[in-house]
């Protein structure tokens, strides 16, 4: 979904020291922590959905030359989609009312709609699809016209990612302008022209044609045309900028990104758990969208939403266990101090009239803040704590790679250029998880030192998002 989800800036109060205003200093900036929680609560919940990964429309193409200048294309429209859009750009109210109907008669189970609709109001359809679907050959050339298209086979009703769409194979018949040789076609799309809430729609083009195959991505309001000879860099930059918008714009990957950095203590910290993330999600990403691994959606999509909550709260957990720690040390450097004021044995707890001033004071800081830094400051190795966060995020990293092959939504057979269209996007996945790293993570260092609780409440306020998503997928999936 495309929105806005800032966390905000806070006020930073500094400057010079106010007698007897430290401890409302430091509320107020508990409370200006809890406030930005709570902003960003208010802007991510209502405006991401339960499935975020539909966050824009995607068309399905297969593309295919049965004969010389015969270009069959199977065509897959969200059939929602299709009943919203398509009947309100057609103005056929009608179409809309019984869709919505034939939905909540089959229990919103989409594998028991039939294409009942599809056929009563056939004309609407495709009034609305084979005008704005379009193959033109001879298409090296300006003005060229397109060729005439018709239905060639009865509608089908498909599933992708749990998500029913209304299938129909279209003939686009070039036969009169084409010869002996492989032609060349050009093919471009109008269909959903900015859906609403995301702004974007996406038809993911596969195409084995006489005179080349590949994967190609058309974006209906920026780029919405491809040709066959179409060469592979661009071909490819499309797909890296998608797999940069799924990031982007997927609110579920981008707060377990944001839960994996503010819960980094260090850089190598987050470079570890990044390249973990990253190596599952890659392996599954690829073997999902080749069709050797394939787990439904009312399954994958609960689990990210945990991902994030339990990723968060690990966070939450292991600062508050660091924190007792430090406290339970500190403690015990200021009896040591104590006793060492003493000179003999150690002393108990004054009391608010017998407080050591002077020396005394002096003694104890010098003892117990060294103690409480080292009890803070992480280990200079891996801990079998940080082995164990590794291996959780590599866990859930492969989750997070089947489901985004769900929202690529390819499911075609094994080619090098499908192989390449699928390693391009991942990259482009790869690159803003870099930059997003890059850039927030020194800021949430500079935040953690200036107020280390924040990081709690942010993580905490993550949590509760990923709770709210994984309840909300859990009730859907039902």
């Amino acid at each position: 979904m495309r929105s806005d989800r800032r966390l905000g800036r806070g006020a930073i109060l500094g400057g010079g020291r106010f007698p007897g205003r430290g401890p409302l200093l430091g509320r107020s900036l508990v409370v200006r922590s809890i406030l930005l929680v709570v902003v960003a609560l208010g802007l991510v919940i209502p405006a991401a959905p339960a499935a975020a990964h539909s966050y824009a429309a995607t068309v399905f193409a297969d593309v295919t030359e049965p004969e010389p200048g015969l270009v069959r294309t199977v065509l897959e429209v969200e059939y929602v989609l299709l009943a919203t859009d398509g009947a309100r750009a057609m103005d056929d109210a009608d179409f809309e009312a019984d869709a919505y109907a034939d939905v909540q008669a089959s229990g919103r189970d989409p594998q028991r709609l039939t294409t009942a609709m599809l056929e009563r109001h056939s004309d609407t359809v495709l009034g609305y699809v084979l005008p704005r679907y379009a193959v033109e050959a001879g298409a090296e050339s300006a003005g060229a016209s397109a060729c005439p298209n018709e239905l060639a086979e009865p509608y089908a009703i498909t599933i992708r990612d749990g998500v029913p769409h209304a299938r129909l194979v279209i003939d686009a018949d070039c036969r009169d302008e084409v010869g002996a040789a492989p032609a060349v076609y050009r093919i471009s799309t109008e269909l959903f022209p900015g859906t609403e809430p995301g702004g974007k729609t996406t038809t993911i083009v596969s195409y084995d044609l006489r005179s080349g195959s590949g994967v190609a991505n058309l974006d209906t309001d920026q780029s919405p045309t491809m040709t066959t000879t179409q060469d592979w860099g661009s071909r490819m930059g499309e797909f890296l900028i998608l797999g940069a918008e799924h990031l982007l714009f997927g609110p579920d990957h981008l707060l377990f990104l944001l839960a994996l950095i503010v819960g980094a203590r260090r850089l190598r910290d987050i470079v570890m758990v990044a390249t973990a993330f990253t190596v599952a999600h890659s392996i599954t990403f690829v073997l999902a969208a080749l069709g050797l691994v394939s787990i439904p959606a009312e399954i994958v999509e609960p689990i990210i939403a945990f991902s994030i909550a339990a990723v968060s709260l690990w966070s939450v957990w292991g600062y508050w266990r660091h924190r007792r720690a430090a406290q339970g040390l500190a403690a015990v450097g200021l009896r040591q101090a104590g006793a060492s004021g003493a000179g003999t044995s150690p002393a108990p707890a004054p009391s608010a009239s017998m407080r050591p001033t002077g020396r005394g004071v002096a003694l104890q800081e010098r003892t117990a803040a060294p103690v409480l830094s080292a009890a803070l400051v992480p280990p200079r190795g891996f801990s079998s704590d940080d082995w164990t966060r590794i291996l959780v995020v590599f866990g859930f990293g492969l989750v997070h790679g089947v489901g985004f092959a769900g929202a690529l939504g390819i499911d075609e057979p094994f080619s090098w250029g499908l192989l390449g269209a699928l390693l391009v996007f991942n990259l482009g996945i790869e690159l803003t998880q870099l930059v997003i790293i890059a850039v927030a993570f020194p800021l949430f260092v500079l935040l953690r030192r200036r107020l280390p609780i924040a990081s709690v409440w942010i993580q905490l306020g993550v949590a509760v998002v990923g709770l709210y998503w994984f309840v909300e997928r859990l009730l859907g999936a039902g």
